[in-house]
């Protein structure tokens, strides 16, 4: 007795004056209670599994029929694969991506050399992926799948869930910019799946992946979402919109362009990519939000293309720039920072450069990612109201979006040689300064007619070198005043007053626009 726990000396007390048949009756009974309610647990736990279980069951019998495998063919006039560095973002490419498709452009393919080669004509790639029926209309359905599947085909045979196949389909359109493409198909009894809404997603959701990984028609994963709104992915190229849904539901060549869906069965993402060393599924995959690919798979299905609304202007993160937002007294850490103006666009006279957005149309702008969807989804002509924050306060900004152009690079790339030339004696933040002439303007590749406080040396591990200033960058203003020429320049920089850095705008290399610079002396 002198063993037992408080709880068993409790019940042995109640139990003496029955006898010692008492005790062991008792002790009994406390220990079949234990078993039984430990088997009442357990089945209710199985219950719960096999309530999700019926759940899992219903999705892939709701969403299976309109998921399809598609397989198409495509000639590509280059080289037919290069390889890929183990930690490179793969799009399903065990074997090395197609020069053609680099970088916003792929397919699930394997590229059987058709006799082409370098001169030869080329390459048919024969490649498989996925996609799923958004909407039918008598008997045409219209399959939403991505650009990297569909796009640039010259033959598609889509197989429908039962096992039929159509070789007519026709590609109405694709947009390499968010890798989503629309296919048109003719068939009986075809089944559209439901539009979900991504907004709703939250990280640890139950989510289910449908496609034909390597081929394997019907198939279906699961997992949960992992991160929302990853963006800087390396996906799509600097051009392209990045906002994807993470999810460690295994995702394999061949899911490309199938549907993610919730637990309620309605599609909330296009599968698109994976992280992988390996080539294969690693925990890591990524789906283009649904609401996203709706406005896209509209314009597409319409009128062949997506036209997006377009500002005109170079911007950064404030929290990726931190002492810009300090050195304009901008204390906050959501909103994006105008860096540069792209001329004869629709921000020019309305936006400046230093400028910070905070709001548009009544909604806070907390990331570049978020401003540049939220441009591109108006449409051409519609008014933008703004709120900024400029000179020390907030005031209101309204623009009239242009058409987003097809190609919307800004600046070069930044001259690496060393250089001496016709300096100013004396030395800034670690860095040398020349006024503009001939030999210097020929030396650095400058555009003739230049004006400002050209950036001839920098010394190593300066306050200049920190803030990634290099040789043949022009300094054109300072602290918010321009420069024409090296004096000036110094005497700005002389003349800064406070704590905040001092703010630089830099052209680089002589490219038309330039960017913010932020430099902390005391650092």
């Amino acid at each position: 007795m002198h063993n037992l726990k408080p709880l068993n000396r409790a019940v042995a007390a109640v139990l003496l004056g029955g006898g010692a048949a008492g005790v062991f009756l008792g002790a009994n009974a406390l220990q079949n209670g234990r078993v039984f309610g430990q088997e009442k647990a357990t089945q209710q736990q199985v219950n719960q599994a096999e309530d999700l279980s019926t759940v899992f069951r219903d999705v892939g019998k709701r969403v299976e029929t309109s998921v399809v495998n598609i397989e198409m063919h495509k000639t590509i006039k280059a080289p037919k694969s290069v390889p890929l560095p183990d930690d490179m973002l793969r799009r399903f490419f065990p074997n090395g991506v197609p020069q053609q498709q680099q970088p916003d452009g792929g397919d699930d393919e394997q590229a059987p050399d058709n006799g082409g080669g370098p001169g030869g004509g080329g390459y048919e790639q024969v490649g498989t992926g996925s996609g799923v029926i958004m909407e039918v209309d008598g008997h045409t359905g219209y399959v939403l799948t991505n650009n990297h599947v569909a796009g640039g085909a010259t033959e598609m045979t889509i197989t429908l869930a039962d096992g039929r196949k159509i070789t007519n389909a026709k590609l109405l359109g694709a947009d390499p910019k968010t890798d989503l493409a629309v296919v048109k198909i003719e068939a009986d009894d075809l089944k559209a799946a439901n539009w979900g809404d991504s907004a709703t997603l939250q990280q640890g959701d139950w989510i289910m992946a449908f496609g034909s990984p390597f081929g394997y028609i019907g198939s279906m994963t699961h997992g949960i979402v992992s991160a929302l709104n990853r963006s800087q992915v390396g996906i799509l190229g600097n051009q392209g919109y990045e906002d994807f849904i993470q999810v460690d539901a295994p995702i394999n060549p061949g899911n490309s362009g199938g549907p993610l869906v919730n637990l309620h069965g309605d599609v909330v993402g296009i599968n698109t990519a994976i992280r992988s060393q390996s080539g294969g599924f690693e925990g890591i995959g990524f789906a283009i939000p649904i609401n996203e690919a709706k406005w896209v798979y509209a314009q597409l299905k319409d009128h062949g293309k997506v036209t997006r609304g377009w500002l005109g202007v170079a911007i950064q993160d404030v929290t990726a720039v931190p002492d810009v937002a300090k050195g304009v007294g901008y204390e906050q850490n959501n909103g994006v920072v105008v860096e540069q103006l792209v001329p004869e666009s629709p921000a020019n006279g309305h936006l400046k450069v230093y400028d910070v957005i905070t709001s548009i149309n009544g909604k806070p702008v907390r990331s570049v990612t978020e401003l540049r969807n939220r441009v591109a989804e108006e449409v051409p002509g519609s008014e933008l109201n703004m709120i900024v924050f400029r000179d020390g306060k907030e005031m209101p900004v309204m623009v009239k979006l242009g058409t987003q152009p097809e190609n919307m690079t800004l600046g070069s790339n930044r001259p690496t040689a060393p250089s001496e030339g016709n300096t100013q004696n004396g030395e800034a933040l670690g860095m040398r300064l020349g006024t503009p002439d001939d030999q210097m303007v020929q030396k650095f590749g400058l555009p003739e007619g230049v004006k400002g406080a050209i950036v001839t040396a920098v010394t190593p591990r300066s306050a200049a070198d920190r803030a990634h200033i290099m040789p043949g960058d022009v300094i054109t203003s300072v602290d918010r005043h321009s420069v024409s020429n090296s004096q000036e320049a110094m005497s700005q920089i002389a003349n800064h007053k406070g704590d905040r850095p001092i703010l630089l705008y830099v052209e680089t290399g002589g490219a038309a626009g330039g960017h913010i610079v932020a430099v902390s002396p005391k650092h």
